[in-house]
């Protein structure tokens, strides 16, 4: 079996790297219908899938999360130029790729959202606002102070968006292992999906007002307060219309489309509205992922009843073969923009151990924060450490922000040398997460755990 994978592996490289000398030697095609992807984009999609496929059931044989193999494939194929191989280098920067990586990890969002119910998520929502703060006030100060000790020369706003960069969470590496666990019913993982929706809110408060720190000390102006109450007062103007559109709007609207006799009108729809949603968090300065969520948690057994009716597919069902396509697709990409390279600037591996400590240990600080009995704290300050495409999106606009030095140079806020110790705390938190969720999370939820009690004589 093992040879058979490599097998395939290999084959699968030979392969993109002939397709990759065919590209340069011929013109790109357009069809007059529309858009030619081309070889390249398709070689590209099945190197990506092949491998993802392979590194999942490798992962899985030895009792790991499939996101953990994806992201490792990822890696390895980011970094084959390291041992002369450059045929793959093109997937990273790829626009279409990176369109269908995002669509991937928004469906995944929709589909998270679909399997929390609103309900049993507003019956944890205090504690998840509570974990959220603390995992968010925790990292920020310990980032700072890091950053202050390992780069003292730096201006105070440098520390401040180190600490920045530390406080969100993705939800969207949680949330594929929560999953591939089927642990998405347990109380704990509604408090950690919960909380880390919540972080990636006022992670981008805080960056927002950062950045408008930034802009301002260049500038040599003051802070607007108002745009920063302006943000805040969309986002809740957001979430109270979302839950009011899912609860008014959305019912009827399915009942009516139900009648129609067209083919998939049930994963037409609820895709649209996913989208719809995650459009419309863009436009409101939040993350699209964090509009998806919200669109899967407010649709309901009571919106698809007309469709069950009529015998159809729950929606669920409908929407796994296009999640099965697409999320790999985004975790390998994430795997593949970790540049391998920084881990020999011994230089940096001193600041970058010292960002994991404090990037880890914030996290487990927001777990003191749940209150309820009987609960596994531990997994839930686990279920909070990962940073992944999080972390590297705020350190990658932390880059493109300039401010002047002592001697009035302009300089990036993020330079290179901090980025690469981002880079490292991202890969470690982001691989350590599922095999220690794993771990922590009990093996049975506690339905199980009550039918194999009652068994007993």
């Amino acid at each position: 079996m093992k040879r058979s994978l490599l097998s395939t592996a290999a084959l699968l490289v030979v392969f993109l790297a002939q397709t990759t000398s065919a590209r340069t030697q011929l013109p790109v095609v357009q069809a007059s219908s529309g858009y030619d992807p081309g070889p390249m984009i398709l070689a590209g999609l099945a190197a990506i899938l092949l491998m993802a496929k392979i590194a999942e059931e490798l992962f899985e044989r030895v009792g790991q999360p499939a996101v953990l193999g994806e992201l490792l494939a990822g890696i390895i194929l980011g970094n084959l130029a390291l041992v002369g191989f450059h045929h793959a280098e093109w997937i990273k920067a790829d626009a279409v790729i990176a369109a269908l990586a995002q669509l991937g990890v928004i469906l995944l969002l929709f589909e998270v959202g679909l399997e929390s119910k609103l309900g049993e998520m507003l019956e944890v929502g205090w504690s998840s606002l509570l974990v959220a703060v603390a995992g968010v006030i925790a990292p920020f100060f310990l980032g700072w102070g890091v950053s202050a000790y390992f780069l003292p020369s730096e201006s105070r706003l440098v520390h401040i968006f180190i600490g920045a960069v530390l406080c969100a969470t993705s939800v969207g590496i949680t949330a594929r292992v929560l999953k591939d666990l089927g642990k998405l019913k347990l109380r704990e993982a509604r408090i950690i999906l919960g909380a880390a929706v919540i972080d990636d809110v006022i992670g981008l408060l805080i960056l927002a007002t950062v950045v408008g720190s930034v802009a301002a000390a260049t500038a040599g102006t003051s802070l607007d307060f108002v745009y920063i109450l302006w943000l805040a007062a969309k986002t809740v103007i957001f979430f109270v219309g979302t839950f009011a559109i899912g609860r008014y709007a959305m019912p009827p609207l399915f009942r009516v489309a139900a009648n129609l006799e067209s083919r998939g009108v049930l994963l037409v729809l609820s895709i649209a509205f996913c989208f719809g949603l995650a459009w419309l968090a863009a436009k409101v300065e939040l993350a699209a992922i964090v509009g998806a969520f919200a669109a899967g948690i407010v649709l309901d057994d009571v919106h698809f009843k007309s469709f069950a009716d009529r015998g159809q597919r729950d929606l669920s069902q409908l929407l796994e073969p296009v999640t099965i396509f697409l999320v790999p697709i985004f975790f390998v990409l994430m795997g593949m923009r970790v540049d391998l390279r920084v881990f020999g600037h011994l230089n940096l591996l001193g600041f970058a151990a010292a960002l994991t400590i404090a990037a880890i240990i914030g996290k487990q600080v927001c777990s003191l924060a749940v209150k309820e009995r009987g609960l596994n704290r531990l997994a839930v300050g686990v279920g909070m450490i990962p940073r992944g495409e999080v972390g590297l999106i705020v350190a990658g606009i932390g880059a493109t922000l300039m401010l002047p030095d002592a001697a009035g140079t302009m300089t990036p806020v993020v330079t290179p040398a901090t980025f690469g110790a981002v880079v490292i705390m991202v890969i470690i938190t982001t691989l350590v997460t599922p095999p220690l969720l794993k771990m922590t999370l009990p093996r049975k939820l506690p339905s199980q755990q009550q039918k194999s009690d009652s068994r007993k004589p």
